[in-house]
């Protein structure tokens, strides 16, 4: 059987014609940087998104960095966020010269626990950054009003959760500042790279904006330092054209994730994604926990699943505060049990919008030949 993690190419031809046309209409119009593309994307992506200000940038790691520059962070702060996340989430701190300061995840959702974070604050601290992970809002209420007790930013990490609601508001804007990934395997992804900021405040639009644009607002008077990361015209318009299926996307993924947990139901030894009722999950990834008594635990499965060709994942077998690049760089953390669990337990398995019942009833009678 065929399987892939992400089949983009699946996708791509669901919807051809639109794409093609989409992308002949720049290629014609020959204005591919800052072109009319890319504002109407902005523009209907700060619209389905329920926001106000929504900006393009290279990427999502240049979305969280300029995030944080537009914030002050700098040499001497610290930014609390997880470790169980991938690495530019702490990355774009310490590039400023930041400390990452990593507090621990709730086991149920993989989220950053919000009773983890107080002990954690200083007075260096600058801002929390809870990332939205495998799809799964974060429990943003506490942490929003920890963050304005001490008069401190949040930055929403949605690089993974585009289109996912907590408390019936996407996620975002519900933030100081949002964060996104276009990568072609997100659930909004791309052709290429590509990233978003987003936000209600519309002097830090416009500041991240300048400091996206060489620290400009007017050509050549360049005001402060800055970057050059920009959204351009050709990835703008294929979002464009994938925003207007999102929903339909989301529908796919959550129905396959709703078959998975029915033919995992009952199943020792497996833990199916928690769902906070107070959220949607988006189910960009669909990662199971593996409990470390079965047989060989996540790693034996994973070598089981590898010899019968299935596609699977394991985000993030390493977590931040034990990646060797945070021996050397500063950085500080406290009781990371739950983190250090999940990272032996977690497997991811192939989630995207073209999944199949046949493909799914294959790839868990796999798991359920090597558990029993």
């Amino acid at each position: 059987m065929n399987l892939n993690m992400v089949d983009l190419r699946g996708q791509y031809l669901a919807i051809k014609d639109e794409m093609d046309a989409a992308l002949e209409a720049v290629l014609s119009s020959t204005q591919f940087i800052k072109g009319p593309a890319v504002g109407k994307f902005e523009c209907e992506l700060a619209g389905y998104l329920d926001g106000s200000f929504a900006l393009g940038v290279a990427n999502g790691t240049d979305a969280l960095q300029i995030a944080l520059m537009a914030l002050g962070v700098g040499p001497g702060d610290e930014v609390i966020t997880t470790a169980f996340t991938f690495i530019a989430t702490a990355e774009a701190a310490a590039l400023l010269g930041a400390t990452p300061v990593f507090a621990d995840i709730d086991p149920r959702t993989f989220n950053l626990d919000p009773a983890c974070i107080e002990a954690l604050l200083t007075p260096r601290t600058k801002a929390i950054v809870p990332v939205h992970l495998f799809g799964q809002p974060a429990d943003l209420d506490p942490i929003l009003e920890l963050a304005a007790r001490h008069d401190l930013p949040v930055i929403e990490d949605n690089a993974q959760g585009v289109g996912s609601t907590y408390k019936g508001r996407k996620t975002g804007f519900i933030g100081t500042i949002g964060t996104l990934s276009f990568f072609p395997s997100k659930n909004l992804g791309c052709y290429g790279d590509g990233g978003a900021v987003l936000t209600q405040n519309e002097a830090l639009y416009h500041r991240m904006k300048m400091i996206a644009n060489h620290g400009s607002q007017r050509k050549y008077h360049n005001e402060i330092v800055g970057v050059n990361s920009r959204l351009d015209a050709l990835q703008a318009a294929i979002l464009q054209v994938k925003l207007h299926h999102l929903d339909a996307y989301t529908g796919a993924r959550r129905a396959a994730a709703d078959r998975y947990d029915a033919l995992f139901a009952g199943l020792p030894g497996v833990t199916v994604p928690f769902r906070d009722p107070d959220g949607l999950h988006v189910f960009h990834q669909y990662t199971i926990r593996v409990a470390q008594d079965v047989r060989e635990g996540r790693d034996g499965l994973a070598a089981h699943l590898k010899a019968a060709n299935i596609p699977h994942a394991i985000y993030y077998p390493i977590p931040l505060h034990r990646l060797e690049v945070f021996q050397h760089v500063p950085a500080r953390y406290g009781d990371l049990t739950h983190t250090d669990a999940a990272a032996a337990e977690v497997l991811s398995l192939p989630m995207h919008t073209e999944l199949t019942p046949e493909q799914q009833q294959f790839i868990v009678d796999a798991v359920v030949s090597y558990l029993q």
